[in-house]
């Protein structure tokens, strides 16, 4: 019997919301920057600016959507991921690349309409009164979005979801499992949280690096007007106004939102392996 146990398929899904409770103010902070054009606005500006004129509570505006993403999102691609792998016979880091992107890559579409529903909650308190969508929660916005946009609308920006959520998925899961492998092999570490914080720091930002560009992109995709944006190369030349930063909009946010929920995920995730995993012999 193998000393390791391995994680239920499920696992992923429900680390990752548990995280994203946590690190929602961060995720909310993240999209104003990216949906802001004009002028510079730091941090700590724009979070009083949301306390003053919102409340403290305005930091959690979209966390059902955001709940939701990761119910669906997460859920699939690390789903697909330890399906995937504990198949495979080859544990090299290439295969674990190859499963990662097409994992994420599932994922993410899958993952789009909640995304969507999501962005818009929590950057609605940014447009005048009149114009604020007001969705009630996660499932109001999917009905919504269907009822008065269409059913395609749900997937507006999929293509860039789907693009950074492959990203994501190398960036996090990929280097992770390489990073505590490495960590492991060493001798000076053991599978303990200890060593899950340093793979999943390091797997964090890894990731943030990668999918900056594409998150950008996205966001301001998933946020535009009706008929804003002609295609993917429209949103492009709009974001690459701003120089070639633009692209990195909202990186530090985006680093200090997805250090915090990748070694949150990971920590949630080693616990519900260790106590409700299982021995791959005892497995049924």
């Amino acid at each position: 019997m193998p000393s390791e146990k391995l994680s239920r398929w499920y696992f992923g899904g429900l680390a990752s919301a548990g995280a994203a409770c946590c690190t929602h103010p961060l995720d909310l902070i993240k999209v104003h920057l990216q949906t802001h054009q004009n002028g510079k606005l730091s941090i700590v500006q724009l979070t009083t600016n949301i306390v003053k004129n919102q409340g403290i509570t305005a930091l959690y505006n979209g966390l059902s959507a955001s709940v939701l993403r990761q119910l669906t999102y997460s859920l699939v691609r690390f789903g697909a991921y330890e399906t995937a792998k504990h198949n495979m016979k080859s544990d090299s880091f290439l295969t674990k690349v190859a499963i990662a992107g097409s994992s994420g890559a599932i994922g993410g579409l899958v993952g789009t309409p909640a995304d969507l529903v999501n962005v818009r909650m929590q950057n609605d308190i940014k447009l005048p009164k009149d114009k604020r969508r007001n969705y009630k929660h996660a499932l109001d916005g999917l009905v919504r979005v269907c009822r008065e946009e269409g059913v395609t609308k749900m997937f507006s920006g999929a293509s860039t979801a789907t693009g950074r959520a492959i990203f994501m998925t190398i960036g996090q899961i990929a280097f992770y499992d390489q990073a505590k492998y490495l960590l492991l092999s060493s001798g000076y570490f053991e599978d303990n949280a200890k060593t899950h914080f340093l793979a999943s720091l390091a797997a964090g930002a890894i990731a943030t690096t990668l999918t900056q560009p594409l998150d950008v992109l996205k966001t301001r995709a998933m946020n535009a007007k009706p008929g804003e944006f002609k295609n993917l190369l429209s949103v492009i030349v709009y974001t690459a106004q701003l120089g070639p930063l633009g692209f990195f909009k909202g990186y530090i946010p985006a680093f200090v939102r997805l250090a915090p929920q990748t070694i949150l995920t990971f920590m949630f995730l080693e616990q519900l392996r260790l106590h409700f995993g299982y021995y791959a012999e005892l497995k049924q």
